[in-house]
């Protein structure tokens, strides 16, 4: 399960960054945000690498980027295959994605804690970082998908009221009852 979950994860997390990515581009146009240079300067602070004034370089940038976007792919894929699966769990992943960050960019004195960001920004943030979990939860869960249930809904199959799919919850479950 682990060989599979780390090449699933890396695809998937891969494909969550490149759709994650275009979906920045795209909201950059409209609203003509400029680029982050925030993923370079965390990778710089990590290693070690020079640090440069005003724009980093987009191979450092991008390495940052799409290097975390693969990695905590990983994450997901572990999830998918233990069986945590379907949007619940991508909402979940959601929020690791975000807090990924977070400490990154906080540890290394690169960024600013949410709640101190203008509002605007911390909604486009969240909004492009849930892109990303929903897109890397959707090809995550379909890669694991092919290897059958994963040893949670097996599990749930076997216990009464519970149910071993991961689909929309039954409309008397939906309300509480």
């Amino acid at each position: 399960m682990i060989k599979r979950a780390l090449w699933q994860g890396l695809v998937a997390g891969t494909v969550g960054g490149v759709v994650m990515t275009l979906g920045e581009k795209v909201e950059q146009a409209v609203t003509g945000r400029p680029d982050s240079h925030v993923p370079a300067r965390v990778l710089q602070r990590l290693t070690g690498l020079p640090e440069h004034p005003g724009a980093q370089p987009l191979p450092v940038n991008w390495a940052m980027h799409f290097g975390q976007a693969a990695l905590l792919g990983v994450l997901r894929s572990l999830m998918a295959q233990a069986g945590l699966r379907g949007p619940l769990a991508s909402a979940k992943f959601a929020v690791v994605r975000v807090t990924n960050d977070q400490i990154l960019e906080n540890a290394t004195g690169v960024g600013a804690p949410p709640a101190t960001w203008p509002r605007g920004e911390l909604v486009v943030d969240v909004l492009h970082k849930a892109v990303y979990a929903f897109t890397t939860g959707a090809v995550a869960d379909a890669l694991a998908a092919r290897s059958g249930p994963g040893p949670g809904q097996s599990h749930a199959a076997l216990r009464e009221g519970r149910r071993g799919d991961v689909g929309p919850l039954p409309r008397a479950h939906a309300h509480g009852r």
